[in-house]
């Protein structure tokens, strides 16, 4: 296994930032260290050839590709969708006739695509508008296309059955060429856009914004930076999902929040 101390992270972290605009001086050190780890047994490089190929743009999308790598399911955490459709949402909607959800660090789109079910399901997808985000093109690709290995929805279909939706998840997509291909009538109001959670600014108002297991990888620092962003991304009364081992009891605007659901980590903004 290689090793790689923190001197040679500071050089590829102030590398991307002065080269490329990308900073992930705030991330959490113990992940970023073994995601570059990673990467060079993947390649078989040290750290000098790492250094040397990303100033190269195109390796630079690679290194993002696995930096930014995330295993992501249908419905994953059922019990978290049963609570946007049975509360969440409905809540929403008794002051909204349409509902603007952001997806925060959408991955591959597998998050974005349980939502459109949801709400198709809900037979309110022509209300929603929906905002999709990463920082890596490369995956935004791949969530746009929305196809998805046919390996992988056996584990998305169990995850669908324990949500309790209305019918399978095989009504929602074809199978071409040992891919699940889903329903493009799915992604009619969803935009995907590429953004940078650490360095983007505020770009509209949220009624939803989902941002689940995403913040793991960010030092405290940063996650503060990154909560205020969801704050003012959200209207008065507006909803915050984070992830189960994420918390914002700690932050500066947790008392601009209440805890819906501890269980599901869903929170309400209450004050501006």
């Amino acid at each position: 296994m290689k090793d790689i101390d923190i001197a040679d992270l500071r050089r590829i972290t102030e590398l991307i930032k002065t080269k490329h605009g990308y900073d992930f001086t705030n991330y959490a050190m113990s992940s970023f260290k073994r995601r570059i780890v990673r990467i060079l047994e993947l390649y078989n490089i040290s750290v000098d050839t790492l250094i040397t190929k990303l100033v190269q743009p195109l390796f630079l999308e690679e290194f993002l590709n696995e930096i930014t790598v995330n295993v992501t399911e249908m419905f994953r955490d059922p019990s978290f969708w049963r609570v946007l459709r049975d509360d969440i949402i409905p809540g929403i909607l008794l002051n909204h006739q349409k509902i603007r959800i952001w997806h925060a660090g959408c991955s591959s789109g597998e998050e974005v695509f349980s939502m459109a079910v949801l709400l198709k399901e809900m037979d309110i997808l022509h209300n929603a508008q929906i905002i999709a985000t990463d920082l890596d093109t490369n995956i935004l690709e791949r969530a746009r296309a929305g196809a998805f290995h046919l390996k992988n929805m056996d584990l998305n279909e169990k995850n669908y059955i324990r949500f309790q939706g209305t019918g399978s998840l095989r009504d929602y997509y074809k199978e071409v060429n040992g891919k699940a291909v889903m329903d493009k009538s799915l992604l009619l109001d969803v935009s995907f856009r590429k953004h940078d959670l650490v360095k983007g600014g505020i770009f509209n108002k949220f009624d939803l914004v989902l941002c689940r297991n995403v913040m793991i990888y960010f030092n405290q620092t940063l996650q503060n930076e990154v909560l205020k962003k969801f704050h003012e991304s959200l209207f008065k009364y507006g909803y915050l999902a984070i992830g189960s081992k994420e918390s914002l009891i700690w932050c500066d605007i947790a008392n601009k929040f209440i805890v819906v659901n501890n269980e599901e980590k869903v929170y309400k903004k209450i004050k501006d």
